[in-house]
């Protein structure tokens, strides 16, 4: 499996996470956080950053996942209705860090709050099998100017 993930030129030489909390994880829990395409990456950065921040110099990772890996999956219909409202980041979060806590598995597969028919992939660098995914290619990536 490819994934996708879009980060500053100085962070795109490995794989690294920052330990800042997200939708699902909490602060000081290390995951990287990738998606299925290009297309929704960009999304997931443009709703992080303000319309100056896309300004940087920025790569996208494309990063190769072995089919061996085994991914676990969070599944829309098991979760609240409103699980995607910010007020519920608790609840994901808690999701997370309890897959992250188990290490039963290297690659969750979440939805998209963007687009909650497509997925992001959360890697967790704790696992074992970290040291099988590589980063193929790191090309230059530019967000359009009439983004904001």
């Amino acid at each position: 499996m490819i994934v996708y993930r879009i980060t500053t030129k100085d962070l795109s030489a490995s794989l690294k996470a920052s330990g800042n909390n997200a939708r699902w994880n909490s602060k000081g829990k290390y995951v990287i956080y990738t998606s299925s395409s290009r297309a929704l990456a960009c999304l997931e950065n443009i709703v992080r950053r303000s319309g100056e921040g896309l300004n940087n110099i920025f790569k996208v990772l494309i990063i190769e996942v072995p089919d061996k890996i085994k991914i676990s999956e969070i599944k829309i219909k098991k979760l609240k209705a409103d699980w995607h409202n910010f007020q519920n980041y608790n609840l994901t979060q808690k999701i997370g860090d309890e897959w992250i806590s188990n290490c039963e598995t290297c690659v969750l597969k979440v939805p998209s709050v963007i687009i909650k028919e497509e997925y992001n992939f959360i890697i967790n660098p704790a696992h074992t099998e970290f040291k099988l995914i590589k980063i193929l290619k790191a090309e230059d990536f530019e967000f359009d100017k009439r983004l904001k």
